[in-house]
């Protein structure tokens, strides 16, 4: 079975300084909006990061000096992939100017400086800090309360404290924000269930609308949980959000990740063109009615059918096979309709999909998992090789796995995948696909079902989990069958019998009242 290092679910992660960090930020919020809000304090705490790591390096070069090292060379801390923080931007000044009423100019001015001596952080910082509407009192609290959190000592870079903030301050803020706070924030335990079950060790990874780079995120933590190195995986990616596309640059700055993550319209700007990715693993906005389909009649990408103009569904599911190497595999999020609709042509697609033998996998999920909508999803599986070598050749099956019982609400209204929910079922995925050391898989009943194509046509190339697996089989009690009838019987004969003599009681009453003959 595929096996994570992390020992508890996401709630009682967060149970810790970032929460107490997040209560104290959150109060001097006042009025901002979240959206805004989110800016201000991530643009501050990724600026803090920055400087604590240059901070630990410099004053090692400081140490140094007598064997010629340079504390204020910038290419000694480049050469240790360490952003050069230029004077007016290191966060003692920061601090020191807190409570100036010109603060808001001076981290203004602290995030220009950096775009300008690291060009690979151009255009990705924000620089509204000035503005009327900020309230510079409470930026300098913030400064001061953020003062107190380390987050670029060597101890803390090995911890990962500032991704554990950095991760937990998006998903609050996904949260405050509501539906539109899904546009960049896809729920850590969904993303963990899908690196879980593609299991991207080595090759290129490819997310397509990649929000604020969780995806990416979680996979470089899955190679490393799993004895691997940062590097053993080539990035790309896409954002069409401008200020969600420098979210994503700014967390994966923050974990040194090198990627290239590119700002665009996926569609109609579609900057990876000639991309053939080893692993595509996406969360695409859900039923996008509003993608301009009708301007991409022909593409080259619709090789199972023109797609809706009306739903972006199956034009994202296309899209993700097109960028799949020979061998390579696509995990991804869709809404439940996309295994059964048969509006505007997407049954047919689905169908020529299905007949190419390339769903390996569907995984039906719980609800109420998403900050951003209520809508089922599901998780689609996708395979250009059923052969490949790396596995058990299963050509002309498909593994349906109906999660929908599983997992534990974190909140009123929030549903999250523990750890052991993540194993069992990538673990069931790997075990049925053949994974060295996966154990050996098993039908379920009311869980899991192999299923193959001449069975998927009978149920017209629908592709629901709920159709396959069956019902959850009950645990012999040990009482005869025979006996169980005979106690049934006799028993719906005493509930006829009371029921007989209510209804003549009633008559009876109706009768002294003078009602009925």
């Amino acid at each position: 079975m595929a096996k994570t290092q992390r020992k508890t679910n996401d709630t009682a992660a967060n149970v810790g300084f970032e929460a107490k960090l997040w209560a104290a930020a959150d109060a001097l919020r006042n009025n901002m909006d979240a959206a805004e809000y989110k800016h201000v304090v991530l643009g501050l705490i990724f600026l803090k990061y920055i400087s604590d790591a240059f901070e630990v390096k410099h004053a090692e070069l400081e140490a140094q000096k007598a064997d010629g090292a340079d504390p204020e060379d910038p290419d000694e801390f480049r050469a240790h992939n360490i952003f050069w923080v230029p004077k007016e931007a290191r966060w003692a000044h920061l601090k020191a100017n807190a409570p100036q009423p010109g603060i808001g100019t001076l981290v203004d001015d602290a995030m220009t400086a950096i775009e300008r001596d690291n060009p690979s952080l151009k255009g990705v910082l924000p620089k509204e800090y000035a503005r009327t509407g900020l309230d510079k009192q409470r930026l300098g609290q913030i400064i001061n309360l953020v003062s107190d959190v380390a987050l670029g000592s060597a101890a803390d870079r090995s911890k990962d404290t500032l991704g554990r903030v950095y991760e937990y301050f998006l998903s609050r803020f996904a949260s405050a924000e509501g539906k539109s706070g899904g546009q960049f924030y896809t729920p850590s335990s969904v993303v963990r269930l899908l690196v879980g079950m593609l299991a991207p060790y080595k090759g290129r990874v490819y997310d397509p609308c990649c929000g604020s780079g969780g995806m990416f995120v979680s996979s470089e933590k899955f190679i490393e949980a799993h004895g691997g190195k940062i590097g053993d995986i080539s990035i790309y990616g896409q954002e069409s959000n401008y200020t969600t596309w420098r979210l994503a640059k700014m967390n994966l700055a923050i974990r040194g990740i090198d990627a290239q993550i590119a700002h665009g319209d996926t569609f109609h700007n579609h900057q990876h063109p000639d991309l053939k990715a080893d692993f595509v693993i996406a969360n695409p906005p859900f039923n996008d009615s509003d993608w301009r389909g009708a301007l991409l009649k022909d593409d080259k990408r619709w090789v199972f059918g023109q797609p809706p103009a009306g739903n972006a569904n199956y034009a994202w599911v296309q899209h993700f096979i097109y960028h799949l190497a020979p061998a390579g595999i696509a995990g991804f999020v869709l809404a439940n309709g996309s295994m059964s609709s048969n509006q505007s042509g997407e049954g047919e697609i689905r169908k020529n999909i299905i007949e190419a033998d390339m769903v390996d996998c569907m995984v039906a999920l719980p609800g109420q998992l998403f900050y951003s909508t209520q809508i089922p999803v599901c998780l689609w599986f996708l395979t250009r090789n059923k052969k490949n070598p790396k596995y058990r050749a299963r050509p002309g099956e498909t593994l349906f796995i109906d999660a929908r019982k599983m997992g534990q609400m974190a909140d009123r209204t929030h549903r999250e995948f523990t750890d052991e929910d993540i194993n069992k079922i990538a673990g069931t995925y790997h075990a049925w696909r053949g994974d060295k050391d996966s154990g050996k898989y098993v039908d379920v009943a009311g869980y899991c079902m192999a299923v193959k194509l001449d069975d998927i046509r009978k149920h017209g190339h629908v592709l629901t989990p709920g159709r396959y697996v069956g019902a959850e089989e009950v645990e012999d009690d040990g009482i005869p069958f025979e006996d169980k009838m005979n106690r049934l019987v006799s028993e719906l004969n005493t509930q006829f019998a009371e029921s007989a003599k209510l209804e003549k009681a009633i008559k009876a009453n109706l009768k002294g009242l003078g009602y009925g003959g």
